[in-house]
């Protein structure tokens, strides 16, 4: 040892005499620290005695040797040797009898941190020394020679390293100065050096994130976190200094790493703060003061994006749970103000509600003693209802969204319930507390603009179903529905979800009703998802609950009811009693008109699946037996008996696919009770009968049910017909056939009939090509008749008007009387023949009509006769007028034989457009219509030339006719059959305002969701034309329409200034700015003043004619609007609520940015071109004294307001032209407030002379002109001021009699003014006399 201390006093001695520069610095060597280290660990105290007097014989002190130790801790080329000074100063300061006070110093102290703090900056960790990798690159020397002694190769137990070794962390050395620093802890006190302890609390802080990513053994690095709570601990004493303080920076040091996202590092942080800190506060105030307001730091300190502001909020609650309840209710208060506070602020305390409600015990206060009004949780409760009516869409959203999780939650404790309905106004008592009730709370959010706060909004409504009671808000539920079509997925997934389960709890026969008119229709969805949604809803909710009622059987004592008092309704209810769970109610609803249509989809697609169980069939059996079994055994006559309503029906779809389940004895017992009572009907329409047989006690038999339910069960038995005995369907047959010969049915059975005779003919031959020609030979065989019957009404007809026109004395009553029965007979079947005839042609097309086209051809020409012929005597009386069913329903025959013939329709479509025009049958005109769709389908180049034509319709009389034109043409342009071009689009705008409110939803919903995805650009392209043909302009020289255009245009416009048809056209400008991109906006705006603004100061638009005055004042209401202001952060609706949805926040910033960047840009160049154009055009309506000049003045007072910054940036070098402006503006709003004055002098010459005293002062102030002048000069002034105060951004503005007057240059040059605009366009201005004047005043 003796050699060791003198080797150690040399080497110092060499290092102390090297200069410290910049070149170099006094480093101890690693052999003179492996030296120490020896010297060290021996522990004795002789030894270092003998060490450290020594030192004065070599100029040397412990003070000297602690600085050569920080530098070297500080400056050591590896970390290895920097750790290796750590740990020998350390050791210094833990030796026996070292002179601690003289050895410690900040200094070398904060070297020690930056040594720590080094060893684990970008360091990979040490391979084991047990084995080394085979693949460990060379270590290479270091060129040119090392600094003094510090360059030898003495390798003493330093496991066979050399100096220039890796620069890896050696994760042993950590441990070991960790300890050592830990012990020294112990000795000193840092209350003397707070900067020490800062410092010492923030390495420690940064060490876990550092070390993080180093350590894949959790087991070294979990012996790191102790070390470093170890030191946390020992620093929180009383002898290092106050412990609030300590306390405080501990936490801060620790908060970044709560803050972060979840790691060992977090769970590190967050122990140490629950559990070591927690029990410290318990014996030290001051550390419990720390921990009780640390929350509410890391609420200050929490990130706005929304995953780490989660992980901020769990981190918050994790240590408010450890607290006491007293210092929960403190943080529970700060909390609530929170919500009131900033928006950051707000959103992030409903996230604490949220979490703090599921989180901390008792939360509804059900076993406590506090009243439940006053508890926490029900004002936190309250607080977060408050925040679902935010301004905020975002905070709305999340609000509702915490909500519903809060009640989800809360509900699965029975005992909450009651306090949730109470605090939601949904029980005794909760209409005080929350104004309106939580229903009227759901009508408005479940109908919010944003799509984000809608989503949220349903799955409260979804969440709350089970505490609503025995029923649900009407306008709730309406609501509900119409989110089912809502336009984003997600909507519409949600809208589901919260529809179904209120179906599900509640047995309301409007629930029901709701559901199925939201719900089936969505299985043609654009989104898959949806579809097998329906389809598994419809299963669970409508046929299941079906499949139940096939274990109902009728009770074997007969019915509970009297017969005494027996009604149709005391029927219905004895039924509703057999079957329960509402089946009833939904197989009524099922066979509503609107509803059918999806019905049939959904039927066949899950039949097509595979998922339609025989237990559905067996049950629609038993359903309908059991009903007749009811009405007999009330001996009720069977005549009068109809099955449920939708029972037929719902058979009829799932029979295609449960053959196998239908029984024939079952199908023909019911065919011969429904055909016997068909027979009885004759030639008269089930329409025409349906009080003709009134039974007795009350009972009335529907012949409309009767003849639905037998195309019905025709439709079963045609589905069946597979599985039915041969000789039952050959006679089957043969019974329809006389049926149809019979030319007696109604038109609804007709189609059954013909269906279900051409598929019991396959049925009844042995091959395919034997039925195809019995098919055909009965259909001839019935057109032939069809024609024998029309070619007889025909010639009677014409026989009648013949003779009667030479009748000149009138003849008997009976006479007449018979012949007019007769024909009335004859034309009902004539009719029925012809609508037989365009069933026969559907059902084979390949058929021969022939003989019957001529006789259509007719009818439908016997409204326009030959020229020729009206020469002749006598009275001609057209088909059209005495027969107007024949006529109709000639024409749609003839359709429907053109639709099978390609050549006959190239003849008869101009027919069908020419009969669409001038047809006064609203009937007629829709069933054309529908004609002329099919054909655009057929035959689409024949029929596109006649498209205007038909888009004529839109403006029908008929609001039929309006919307049946409205869907089949937006149909043909979604499959691309019509293409948006020439005046189809322009037409369609009037839909947005039509007078139907269907029509206008239906508008709304084309523009707004299907034609902005199907064609973004059309209504940018189409807006500055669409504002010409509004207003039924042609006073522009670049818009020539033709002459035809000419005559159809007044139909689509809504030509006039007043303010109905000005709010009209507004509301139509809005509705397209609404589906422009902010470029597109921008465009638009550039577009207005160029062809409007402009062409109206060139002379091109004509501004003395009416409509070019509404064309230009449109425009000005339209850059006035804010829907043309481009946001940064605007897009399109559905790929905002997307991102927002999925929580692209990252995407949407990062596009919200380039959004800004490019719109700034634009906006710039775009207003310092448009406030030229509009000086000139100023000047231009001033000099024509038009009333045109207010609206223009209001439109640039918004543009001052909106573009501020562009325009004072445009307006800097030219500060007499922001003067001439501010003063023209001041001058506008002057006369504005004087005739608004004026205005209420006059309202208040009209009041009652019963006033109290001070309303009649206030008319004496009124009545004296010159204060309501002066008045309104003070307001504009202020108003002018205002404007210039935020053009100058915030600068004084200078009195208006110190601003001298405009200076105009004289326009030398001579040319034309609509050439080449003078330098100063003010030219007014020289007209006007000081700012002053008593004419102004």
């Amino acid at each position: 040892m003796e050699e060791i201390i003198a080797r150690m006093l040399t080497d110092l001695e060499e290092i102390n005499q090297i200069p410290n520069t910049q070149s170099q610095s006094p480093l101890i060597s690693r052999s003179t620290l492996l030296d120490f280290k020896s010297l060290l660990s021996t522990d004795d105290a002789d030894l270092l005695s003998q060490f450290f007097d020594e030192l004065p014989s070599k100029s040397l002190s412990p003070s000297l040797l602690t600085n050569l130790l920080s530098f070297t801790m500080d400056s050591a080329s590896s970390c290895h040797l920097s750790l290796l000074a750590s740990e020998v100063y350390l050791s210094l300061l833990l030796s026996p009898n070292s002179p601690v006070f003289t050895l410690f110093t900040p200094i070398s102290f904060l070297s020690l941190l930056r040594s720590l703090r080094r060893a684990f900056k970008n360091r990979p960790l040490a391979q084991s020394e047990e084995s080394p990798p085979s693949n460990a690159p060379r270590y290479r020397k270091r060129k040119g020679g090392g600094r003094g002694r510090g360059t030898r190769s003495n390798v003493r137990s330093s496991g066979g390293y050399s100096e220039e070794e890796s620069d890896s962390l050696d994760i042993k050395e950590v441990f070991s100065v960790f300890e050592m620093l830990v012990s020294v802890l112990g000795l000193i006190h840092l209350d003397r050096f707070p900067d020490c302890l800062k410092s010492l609390i923030q390495t420690i802080g940064e060490i876990p994130l550092m070390a993080m990513d180093k350590f894949e053994n959790m087991a070294s690095f979990n012996r790191l976190m102790e070390f470093c709570s170890r030191v946390l601990s020992q620093v929180l004493r009383s002898e290092d200094g106050e412990m609030a303080s300590t306390a405080a920076e501990v936490l801060k040091a620790l908060s970044p790493l709560i803050l972060m996202v979840k790691s060992q590092a977090r769970s590190f942080a967050l122990g140490f703060v629950t559990k070591t800190m927690m029990v410290s506060g318990k014996e030290s105030d001051g550390i419990k003061k720390a921990v009780v307001n640390f929350p509410r730091y890391l609420a200050q300190k929490a990130p706005e994006k929304a995953e780490p502001r989660a992980l901020a909020v769990d981190s918050i609650v994790e240590v408010v749970k450890e607290m006491d309840f007293d210092d929960q209710l403190g943080f529970i208060e700060y909390v609530l103000k929170m919500t009131q506070g900033k928006a950051n602020l707000r959103l992030l305390g409903v996230d604490l509600i949220t979490m703090m409600l599921m989180s901390l015990r008792d939360a509804l206060g059900v076993d406590s003693d506090i009243k439940v009004r006053d508890y926490w949780g029900t004002r936190c409760l309250e607080a977060l209802i408050l925040r679902c009516s935010d301004l905020s869409a975002g905070i709305r959203a999340r609000a509702l969204l915490s909500l519903a999780q809060v009640v989800g939650f809360l509900s699965g404790d029975d005992r909450n319930k009651g306090v949730l309905k109470e605090v939601m106004g949904l029980g005794e008592g909760g209409e005080e507390r929350l104004e309106g009730g939580m229903n009227c709370l759901l009508r408005k959010r479940c109908m919010d603009e944003k799509a984000v706060v809608r989503k949220a909004a349903l799955l409260l409504v979804t969440k709350l179903t089970a505490l609503f009671g025995g029923s649900i808000d009407g306008v709730v539920l309406k609501t509900m529905g119409m989110a089912c079509s809502d336009p984003l997925v997600s909507i519409r997934k949600a809208a589901v979800s919260a529809l179904s389960e209120a179906f599900r709890t509640f047995s309301d026969k409007s629930v029901a009703m709701e559901w199925l008119h939201s719900i089936p229709r969505l299985i043609t969805d654009n989104e898959s998802s949806i579809q097998e949604e329906c389809e598994n809803l419809f299963l669970e909710l409508v046929l299941d609950r079906v499949s139940r009622a096939a274990s109902v059987s009728f009770p074997k004592k007969g019915s509970i009811m009297s017969d005494s008092n027996l009604t149709a309704e005391s029927l219905e209810r004895e039924m509703e009693l057999l079957f329960p769970e509402g089946v009833l109610v939904l197989l009524q609803g099922i066979c509503d008109g609107e509803v059918i249509p999806w019905v049939k989809k959904i039927c066949t697609s899950l039949g097509k699946k595979k998922r339609l169980k025989p237990k559905i069939a067996i049950a629609l059996h038993n359903i309908i037996n059991t009903s007749e079994s009811l009405w007999l055994s009330h001996s009720l006559p069977i005549e009068k008996w109809t099955a449920p309503a939708g029972a037929w029906f719902l058979l009829s779809e799932v029979s295609a696919y449960l053959s196998k389940a239908m029984e024939w004895e079952f199908l023909h017992h019911h065919w011969q009770l429904l055909d016997k009572n068909g027979a009885e009907d004759k030639i008269q329409s089930p329409l025409l009968q349906g009080n003709a047989n009134e039974g007795e006690e009350g009972i009335e038999c529907n012949s409309v049910a009767w003849a639905g339910d037998r195309v019905f069960l025709l439709q079963t038995i045609s589905n069946v017909s597979v599985e039915l005995p041969a000789e039952p369907a050959a006679d089957l047959a043969y019974n329809l056939l006389k049926r149809v010969e019979k030319f007696s049915m109604h038109s609804t059975e007709v189609n059954a009939h013909v269906k279900a005779l051409r598929t019991l003919c396959k049925r009844k031959t042995v091959n395919l090509e034997e039925a195809d020609q019995l098919v055909l030979k009965w259909l001839q065989l019935l057109l032939s008749k069809a024609c024998e019957i029309l070619e007889k009404y025909i010639s009677d007809n014409k026989e009648a008007n013949k003779n009667s026109s030479f009748f000149t004395p009138p003849r008997s009553g009976s006479r007449k009387g018979k012949q007019a029965a007769t024909a009335s007979r004859l034309l009902s079947k004539a009719v029925t023949a012809v609508y037989t005839v365009g069933s026969l042609v559907v059902a084979c097309p390949s058929a021969d009509v022939s003989s019957i086209v001529p006789l259509l051809y007719t009818v439908i020409t016997s409204g326009n006769p030959d020229p020729k012929l009206n020469k002749l005597p006598g009275p001609r009386v057209s088909l059209k007028q005495t027969a107007p069913s024949l006529y109709i329903q000639a024409w749609l025959t003839m359709g429907k034989i053109c639709l099978a013939d390609g050549k006959l329709a190239k003849s008869y479509i101009p027919l069908f457009v020419q009969e669409l025009e001038k047809s006064d049958c609203a009937a007629l005109r829709n069933n054309l219509v529908v004609m002329m769709a099919d054909f655009c389908v057929r035959y689409t180049a024949l029929v596109d030339c006649y498209i205007a034509k038909i888009t004529k319709c839109l403006r029908d009389p008929c609001e039929l006719v309006r919307r049946q034109t409205f869907i089949l043409l937006s149909r043909l342009l979604q499959r691309d059959y019509v293409k948006w071009r020439g005046v189809l689009f322009l037409r369609f705008l009037l839909c947005l305002v039509d007078e139907s409110e269907k029509i206008r939803q239906l508008a709304n919903f084309l523009f707004g969701n299907i034609l902005k995805a199907k064609a973004p650009l059309l209504a940018y392209n189409s807006f500055v034309e669409a504002i010409y043909v509004l207003n039924d302009c042609h006073a522009h020289n670049g818009h020539n329409d033709s002459k035809n255009s000419r005559t159809e245009s007044p139909l689509f416009s809504i030509r006039g200034n007043d303010e109905r048809s000005r709010s009209k056209r507004m509301r139509i400008y809005v509705c397209l700015l609404k589906q422009m991109a902010p470029e597109h906006l921008l465009a638009t705006f550039a577009k207005l003043c160029a062809e409007i603004l402009a062409a109206a100061s060139d002379g091109m638009l004509n501004i003395d004619d009416i409509t070019g005055q509404s064309v230009l004042q449109d425009a000005f209401q339209i850059l006035a609007c804010k829907e043309i202001r481009a946001s940064s952060n605007r897009g399109s609706a559905s790929d905002t609520a997307e991102v927002e949805e999925e929580g692209g926040q990252s995407c949407a910033s990062a596009a919200a940015a380039q959004g800004r960047a490019i719109t700034q840009a634009v906006r710039k160049g775009l207003i310092q071109n448009t406030i030229p154009i509009f000086i000139e055009l100023k000047r231009l309506l001033e000099s024509m004294n038009s009333s045109l000049t207010g609206s223009l003045m209001e439109c640039l007072r918004v543009l001052l307001k909106d573009y501020k910054n562009e325009i004072d940036d445009m307006l800097v070098a030219d500060k007499q032209l922001q003067k001439e402006l501010i003063y023209d503006m001041q001058k506008y709003e002057s006369a504005k407030a004087r005739t608004t004055a004026a205005d209420m002098q006059n309202q208040s010459g009209y009041r009652s002379p019963y006033v109290s005293k001070a309303n009649k002062l206030n008319q004496k102030l009124r009545s004296d002109s010159k204060v309501a002048s002066a008045m309104a000069d003070a307001a504009a002034e202020a108003t002018a001021r205002s404007v210039l105060r935020e053009v100058n951004k915030g600068a004084m503005t200078p009195p208006l009699n110190s601003i001298s007057m405009p200076k105009l240059k004289s326009n030398q040059t001579g040319s034309n003014a609509q050439i080449d605009r003078p330098l100063d366009v003010l030219e007014s201005l020289r007209r006007r006399q000081c700012f002053n004047s008593d004419d102004e005043n």
